[in-house]
């Protein structure tokens, strides 16, 4: 699964549309849709993945866990 399908998956189980994801985020409210095709800054994901609540490993497929373990 990619970063895009996995942050689309996620934002609708949160009852969010991608927009409203992106706005949250502070970023612009197409740049998600992006994610399609380029790879998204860092910066940008952690946005995201705050938003939506997950860890950033979460969101690039690197965990299935959607938390960290840190404190």
């Amino acid at each position: 699964m990619t970063i895009f399908e996995r942050t689309k998956e996620l934002a609708k189980k949160r009852g969010l549309s991608l927009q409203e994801t992106a706005k949250s985020a502070g970023i612009g409210i197409n740049s998600i849709y992006s994610w399609k095709d380029k790879k998204p800054s860092v910066d940008r994901i952690k946005a995201v993945a705050d938003v939506l609540g997950v860890s950033v490993d979460y969101l690039l497929g690197n965990t299935d866990e959607m938390h960290s373990n840190k404190k």
